[in-house]
Order: structure tokens, then C-alpha cells, then sequence
């Protein structure tokens, strides 16, 4: 027997597809007969068989049968014989059309709601049955739905109407005669990631305000990391040690990453990947936002919570932000030095400033907190599940799932898929649900209504596939993107928190001269990001993740693909691994993984060929250009240079603001850059602010060395 065909049909319906096969399909040649999972097709030879051949095998047989995982429907058939039978081919071409003319890729949407007239609940019961069930479970389950499908719609506008994105952000001069001085230095829009970084620059004596959509706290994902991480943001000094202990929710002994095989051919079959310090430190993500929001307090610093961002509006001399006060509709404007973009995906200003080119990717990402419900053996909460599949494509999409234990019993699941937005799919958060209530029992065994829901998990985690350090505008005079917003976090695992941590010393030493001496046009804020060139060239292997909408691709593809490369990183030392996945990996090590893994499968440059444009592929030969040239120069210079730089800032940094700026920011493209980053040489202390006026000098940075 041999396996002739092996096809997803992109249907969650298992029963509608083998009806049709059974009663509606009719082949060109053969008989049909119905059989109890399919049916099989039996094809008369009218070559001479050998005499000894009894007649009731002179006939060859094919055997075609559905199952279903993962809500999608796939399709095997198989040959009994060994040899080909007549018209082999001609009978598969012939099925292969049929079934996809039938069962085409389909991309539902949301309905439009009106929630004055019914709940979330009944809106959405029909279309996403389970999905409603188990979120009213959840305690602040209708608030959290009405914010996914809130998030959802708003993705999905700025997806299909890239040419035409809103205008929140206006230039001239005329707020120049309204508004006095400005009253905050900072003003952050965005609660989850901006906390951290505000409570950073108010403990340098900034004036900062804090502006968030939600009740502040609020978290709709949980964030791990590990311990060397976070060590950055102790070293500055935002937390101790003692604080960081306390935010720890579980540490891991390992975690694993391992991908379904069944389907794949020997060669791309792989052992489980162990990186013990990899995600390994799941923190409790309200706690640690709710400290940042005590230090920033504590530092002079303000937070307006369940206030949205209306406009800004930029001139010379400052940014005036106009927001409305959710719970009574009152508008109130502010003035400060510097916008900053913390908004994540979802930010209309990020739109607009790219000129609705904000993402070239977005891993839409769904999950919960679970409390308890869970049989004892399931899953032993020394342990994480960093990257995991159990299947194949599903409806077009490699479903990857994470697993993380938190406090107690908890365990944080996420259910997420890489895929490139299209008009006609933009990437759906509540399709996505639809399938983690549905699934969630394939991947770990479960009785769903036992489980006691703590929170929902969710959200849209944006890539940008970047050439270089200067390909992307991440800020205009007196405004920047920071974090998602941004989107230069790495495309494999981490999202902008990790992003963030690794580089908040880079990004608060950079911003902290840039506010000291006034340099807030668009020419010096550009320089402040957390680009890394060493990310930027693994967008390829992501772009390889990727089905593109309307296409059908064999269903173990990905699957294969991911094998043959983290079976190779199962090979390595456990430092290597882990170096790949915490984006400190290097330009030789990057160059020996990639050419070993195409050296496995030598058909994997065609695959990820017809993935892809060819002007995406010359896009990458920039992206490894830059990498490779910014690679040799840190070889070179990378070593020595920032220590030159800190003995000349005495004499340079007051004479030429501007170009110690641009040296500054340099010296990290050099080293955090290409994931090696600098010795942390600063901490961030508050710094007495009572004899100085807003909009003079500020205090660089306490040397800590």
C-alpha cells in the first residue's frame, strides 16, 4: 500500500466533506463504492496480467478517506498496489478539482453588532458558538469579548484601507498662540508596555504621563522571560532583586519545543528541542504593571486610566494630545514635550505614519488563564511547552501552541499562527478562539466544562521585514513608536515585551540625551529603536511560516520545515539554541544553521520561492547585506568603540549634541544591534527635579561605573 495524496480540505465540517465524496463525487474512470470513511475507487486494467494473477486482483484499487483535527478536514488516499495504475494521475488532477471547486479557502468575519440593542454574547452565539460559551465563564468574560472583537474590527480596518488611514497626528504652527509651556516632558499613550518604559524616565526626573484605554492594570497576556534577561531592568534599577522575586507567578526547569512529525518524511522527523532558560520565568503580568504604576507615581508621574486618544497635534515647540474620558465622555487636552506611541498593533498612529504599511506580518494570538480543571498527570508544571504543533495546516494556517504554568494550578495557554494580512484575510482573533475551545482538548487532554476560566489571553503580534536600520519611520518631531507600535520585535517567539526588556537600557540612554538637549525632530528620534539586524534576516524564515491566502500548499510543509530546523538546534549546544531564540544569535552562527538546514532539505529554498515575491527576496538580500556589513564592522569596531565614545562624552556631548547622539545610537546598532549588547553602564535614579523649569535641561543619566 502506498500513499498517492495527502491534502487539507479547509472545511471544519468532517461530515459535509465525506457526503459529498460518497454522493456527489463522481470520477471520470473507475467504480465507486462506498466506504465507511471515504470511499474507494477501483480502476480496471486493460493490460494483459499475468496468468497466475487471480482475476479478482486484476483490477487496482485506490482508497480515499477523511478524518478530522484540529476543526479542518484532511484527505489521504492510497494505492494498494506498488506500481502506478492507469490513469492514475489523470483521476487524482480530476478529484484535486473537484473538491477545492467545492470546498474552497473561506474567510469569515465578524458580524456587525450593535450592543445598545443585545449583549456580546447573543451577538456572536451563532457565528462562534463556543467561543461565547466559555467567555461568559470567565469573570470579566463580556468585556473581555467586546474587547477582542473591538480589537479585531480595528485590525481589520486598518488592513483594508491601507492607502487611506485615519489621521489622528496634525503639523503647524497655530497651537503655538494657544497653549502655554508644556506640562509633562513624556506623554506615553498606551498602559501594558508603556508603564515600564514611563516608570523608567520618570525616575530620571522627567515629568511623565501615563495614558490608557482600559482600567490600568488590566492585561489581556501574560509575559515570561528569563532571569538574564530581566537582569537588564534591575541592573538600570527600576526593580531590585527582591522586587523581581516577588513578580515571579513559576520558573520552569525546561521547556520544550517540538513539532508534529507523523506526516513528514524520515529525513524531517526530530527529537525535542530543551531550552531551560528560554521563556522559563512566567511573571505575574498585573503585578508587575501594577508596581511600575506604583514607581512611576512614586517618581512625580501621573496615570490616566480608561481615557482614550482622540488627536494630537505637533508644532514647534510641543505636542498638544486631546483625549475623552471614557466613563464621562469629558475631553481633556495636554501639552507636553515628546508623544510616545505605546498602542501596540492596534495604534492609528503607527497607520498613519507608515502610510498604512504599519506590519508586513502578524501572528494573531488567542489563549487563557486557566485556574484549575485539569486531571492530575496532564501536564507537570516544572515544565513549559515553548513552541508546540499537533497537526498539520489547518484552514490554511500552521496552528502553533504555548503552554506556560503560572501560580497554583494555573496554566497559561496560547494558540497562534504566522500569516501575512491580506485584505480578504486579514487574520481573525475570533475564528481563532472558535478554534482554541474547539482543539484544546487534542493538544492537552481535558473535560472543557471542567476547566475554571481565570482570563482570556489574546491579541495581534505585529513583524515589520526590515532592510535596514533607517527602512522604517518609527517617529516625526516630538513623537515615537515604542514597542509593538513599533513592530522590530523578533518574529519567532518573543513579542514586544521581551523586545523591550532586552533593549530598555539602549532605548533609555538614547532618549534620555535626545530629551536632554532638545533633540526632538524627526531626524534624532529615528535614531532611537530597537532594531537588530541579526532579527531583521530571520524574517525569511518566518515568511516560510506562512500560507498565503487562497493558496493550498501540501499540509506537512511547515511542519517539515520546522523539524529539520529546530532538529538541528536539538543537535547543538544547549547555548547555541538558545542564542537563536533570544536573538543573540551571530553572523557565522546564523550562516552554518542556514546553510545545514538547506544542506537537509535541499527542496527548501523552493518552497520558501513560492511563498514569496521576488521583489520580498531582493527586500532579504538587503536585509542580509545589512546584517553582514553590520556584522564586520562590530567585529572590527564593536569591541572598543563604546568604551572610546564614554571618554570623549565629557568634551563632546556638550559641544555636539547632535552627533554624540548619532555616535551614541551607532555604537548599539554595533553591539545590542547584532545581539551583543553593551555592559549596562547606568541606572536609572531619580534625580531632583524642584529647582528646574519644564523645558530646560535635563539630567543625563547617573554613571554607575
Amino acid at each position: 500500500m502506498k500513499e498517492i495524496l495527502y491534502i487539507e480540505v479547509p472545511s471544519p465540517d468532517v461530515d459535509a466533506v465525506k457526503q459529498w465524496l460518497q454522493q456527489s463525487f463522481t470520477p471520470e474512470v473507475g467504480e465507486k463504492v462506498i466506504s465507511h470513511s471515504g470511499i474507494r475507487l477501483t480502476v480496471k486494467q486493460t493490460t494483459h496480467q499475468p496468468s497466475s494473477i487471480p482475476e479478482s486482483q486484476s483490477d487496482d484499487e485506490l482508497s480515499f478517506f477523511v478524518w478530522s483535527v484540529q476543526r479542518t478536514t484532511y484527505l489521504k488516499v492510497f494505492r494498494w498496489t506498488t506500481r502506478p495504475i492507469l490513469h492514475e494521475n489523470r483521476v487524482l488532477e480530476h478529484f484535486v478539482q473537484a473538491i477545492r471547486s467545492r470546498f474552497p479557502h473561506t474567510y469569515p468575519e465578524p458580524p456587525a453588532i450593535d450592543l445598545t440593542q443585545q449583549s456580546i454574547f447573543e451577538a456572536l452565539s451563532d457565528r462562534y458558538p463556543l467561543t461565547t460559551k466559555y467567555f461568559q465563564r470567565m469573570p470579566n468574560g463580556e468585556s473581555d469579548l467586546t474587547r477582542v472583537y473591538w480589537w479585531e474590527q480595528r485590525w481589520r480596518d486598518g488592513v483594508r484601507n491601507p492607502k487611506q488611514p485615519k489621521q489622528v497626528v496634525f503639523w503647524g504652527d497655530q497651537q503655538t498662540q494657544t497653549y502655554a509651556s508644556p506640562t509633562y516632558d513624556l506623554i506615553y499613550i498606551g498602559g501594558a508596555l508603556g508603564v515600564i518604559h514611563a516608570a523608567t524616565m520618570a525616575r530620571l526626573g522627567y515629568r511623565v504621563l501615563l495614558i490608557e484605554r482600559l482600567p490600568f492594570g488590566r492585561m489581556n497576556r501574560e509575559w515570561n522571560i528569563s532571569r538574564s534577561e530581566f537582569q537588564s531592568v534591575i541592573d538600570l534599577g527600576l526593580f531590585t532583586a527582591a522586587e523581581f522575586e516577588g513578580l515571579i507567578a513559576r520558573e520552569y526547569v525546561d521547556g520544550f519545543h517540538k513539532f508534529f512529525d507523523g506526516n513528514n518524511p524520515p529525513q524531517a522527523k526530530a527529537a525535542v528541542l530543551h531550552t531551560p532558560t528560554v521563556l522559563n520565568v512566567g511573571l505575574d503580568a498585573e503585578k508587575l504593571l501594577r508596581l511600575c504604576g506604583q514607581k512611576l507615581k512614586e517618581a512625580g508621574g501621573e496615570i490616566w486610566d480608561e481615557t482614550e486618544f482622540v488627536r494630537a497635534d505637533i508644532n514647534a515647540k510641543q505636542v498638544v494630545v486631546q483625549t475623552q474620558h471614557l466613563p464621562t465622555g469629558e475631553q481633556r487636552d495636554i501639552r507636553g514635550r515628546l508623544l510616545i506611541d505605546a498602542m501596540g498593533t492596534a495604534s492609528p498612529i503607527a497607520w498613519q505614519l507608515n502610510g498604512g504599511r504599519a506590519f508586513d506580518s502578524v501572528c494573531p494570538t488567542v489563549g487563557a488563564v486557566i485556574s484549575s480543571g485539569f486531571e492530575p498527570g496532564v501536564w507537570d508544571a516544572c515544565y513549559g511547552d515553548v513552541l508546540n504543533s499537533h497537526g498539520d495546516t489547518s484552514r490554511g494556517r500552521q496552528l502553533i501552541w504555548e503552554l506556560f504554568p503560572a501560580e497554583g494550578e494555573e496554566l497559561t495557554f496560547y494558540l497562534f499562527h504566522y500569516h501575512q494580512p491580506h485584505p480578504d484575510n486579514p487574520g481573525s482573533l475570533l475564528e481563532l478562539y472558535e478554534d482554541f475551545f474547539t482543539i484544546l482538548p487534542e493538544y492537552r487532554r481535558c473535560d472543557m466544562d471542567k476547566l475554571v476560566w481565570k482570563k482570556p489571553t489574546f491579541g495581534y503580534i505585529p513583524g515589520h521585514f526590515s532592510v535596514s536600520n533607517t527602512d522604517r519611520q518609527v517617529a516625526v518631531d516630538r513623537l515615537i513608536a515604542l514597542g509593538d507600535a513599533a513592530s522590530l520585535q523578533s518574529p519567532l517567539v518573543f513579542t514586544g515585551f521581551g523586545s523591550l526588556v532586552r533593549n530598555l537600557p539602549r532605548l533609555t540612554a538614547l532618549l534620555d540625551t535626545a530629551l536632554k538637549h532638545d533633540l526632538l525632530t524627526a531626524k534624532h528620534l529615528n535614531q532611537i529603536r530597537a532594531y537588530q539586524s541579526n532579527v531583521s534576516v530571520t524574517w525569511l524564515f518566518s515568511k516560510g511560516m506562512m500560507v498565503p491566502t487562497g493558496r493550498h500548499i501540501p499540509p506537512a510543509r511547515i511542519n517539515t520545515l520546522l523539524n529539520v530546523f529546530f532538529g538541528l538546534l536539538a543537535k547543538e549546544q544547549t547555548d547555541i539554541a538558545e542564542q537563536f531564540i533570544k536573538d543573540r544569535v551571530g553572523w557565522f552562527t546564523f550562516n552554518r544553521l542556514a546553510i545545514a538546514t538547506a544542506w537537509r532539505i535541499p527542496t527548501l529554498l523552493i518552497w520558501i520561492w513560492t511563498f514569496i515575491h521576488p521583489r520580498d527576496f531582493l527586500r532579504w538580500l538587503g536585509s542580509y547585506r545589512d546584517f553582514t556589513m553590520t556584522a564586520l564592522l562590530s567585529a572590527i569596531v564593536g569591541g572598543w568603540s563604546p568604551n572610546v565614545l564614554r571618554r570623549l562624552q565629557p568634551w563632546l556631548e556638550p559641544r555636539f549634541p547632535g552627533l554624540w547622539l548619532w555616535l551614541l545610537a551607532q555604537s548599539y546598532v554595533l553591539t545590542d544591534g547584532v545581539g551583543a549588547p553593551q555592559p549596562i553602564r547606568t541606572k536609572a535614579v531619580r534625580t531632583e527635579r524642584a529647582t528646574m523649569a519644564i523645558g530646560e535641561n535635563h539630567p543625563t543619566l547617573a554613571e554607575s561605573e
